[in-house]
């Protein structure tokens, strides 16, 4: 713990580690009772159901008590205490103008009361005006948590922060936080709105939409009447050649010279007639000129 004391403030800061131990534990011990009971009358005044300060909070977090104590009160010479306001670092998650996501870690301020009978004497902005001197910040680049009707209006009157940056937790930022950035600071871009997944690429759809037609005279060949129990997979979105299945089933030689007989002439189909293997252009004249009837035997 260490200990500071100024003309009317005190400086306290609890921790576990590195601990300053005073020359006297009694003194030690009514700091601690102050900060428990500093805790106490604040939550009361905000209407809390437990105290957010007190010294056993403190021994466990690095926050920071500033105390206004009037050196000439009572009893006895010894001083009143007036008023109070802790501070601390803290990380936190927070949305910028353009709901962005931001992870900054500002100086935070996580209690401050002032003691009702000595309100309204300048005494809050004399410690609050302290505290920032002894902490190099400016009033804009503060977060407030949860503060009460009575701070905000405090902090409009005397540094003109009004307009308040809408958040998603219990803390509050002004206008003009983001303009000096919090080192260390990670900016995360804003959340996308849910659509399509969209599996293929555009190259790949437009494959798709293409109907593959066979080449004459296999697309001349009887359609099935039901399509195929599985179809041929589609292209996949990472660049391989679509794989396809067969395109129509085996057509015999002679369904096949039957329709080529029944199609008009063809350059297609003498070439057809030309790479027949079954004999000599007189032979395959003979053939067709059998009688329909012996030709049906073949």
């Amino acid at each position: 713990m260490w200990l500071t004391r100024p003309f009317c403030f005190l400086t306290i800061t609890l921790r576990e580690e590195g601990v300053y131990h005073l020359e006297s534990v009694d003194l030690q011990q009514q700091i601690m009772t102050i900060i428990d009971e500093l805790g106490k009358a604040s939550a009361k005044a905000q209407n809390l159901s437990a105290p957010i300060t007190s010294a056993s909070r403190m021994q466990s977090n690095r926050h920071v008590v500033y105390i206004l104590k009037d050196s000439s009160g009572r009893p006895a010479g010894k001083g009143a205490i007036i008023g109070f306001i802790k501070v601390g670092y803290k990380k936190l998650f927070v949305l910028d103008d353009r709901e962005a996501h931001n992870e900054v870690e500002p100086l935070c301020i996580l209690d401050f009361y002032i003691h009702e009978s000595v309100q309204r004497h300048g005494h809050g902005r004399e410690l609050f005006q302290y505290m920032l001197q002894k902490e190099r910040v400016e009033p804009h680049q503060l977060a407030i948590d949860r503060p009460s009707q009575k701070l905000l209006k405090f902090l409009n009157k005397h540094y003109n922060l009004e307009t308040t940056v809408p958040q998603v937790n219990n803390f509050v930022i002004f206008e003009g936080f983001f303009a000096h950035q919090h080192p260390p600071a990670r900016k995360l871009p804003p959340k996308r709105a849910e659509g399509d997944i969209k599996p293929y690429s555009s190259s790949d759809r437009e494959f798709l939409k293409v109907a593959v037609e066979p080449p004459w005279p296999l697309n001349r060949a009887p359609r099935r009447a039901t399509p195929p129990a599985h179809p041929p997979p589609r292209s996949s979105s990472l660049g391989n050649s679509p794989e396809r299945g067969p395109l129509r089933p085996f057509v015999p030689e002679q369904e096949l010279l039957r329709s080529l007989r029944l199609c008009p002439p063809h350059p297609t189909a003498r070439l057809l007639l030309a790479a027949d293997p079954g004999g000599s252009p007189a032979q395959r004249r003979r053939t067709s000129s059998l009688p329909r009837s012996e030709e049906s035997r073949y």
